[in-house]
């Protein structure tokens, strides 16, 4: 589980609880994946790149 040194612009974060979250509601994971594919509304998809910060 690598982050990245700079978040990723254009991506909002919003999940604090989540290991990639940065301050500012950024995200500074390296790659991030939303499922599933064929998703139709915003209620079917997912965060896949979700990791807990424990």
């Amino acid at each position: 589980m690598e982050k990245r040194n700079q978040p990723i612009d254009g991506v909002k974060c919003v999940v604090d609880s989540c290991y990639y979250w940065h301050q500012g509601n950024q995200c500074v994971a390296k790659t991030i994946e939303v499922q599933p594919p064929g998703a139709k509304d915003i209620q079917e998809t997912d965060c896949a790149t979700f990791y807990p910060n424990n």
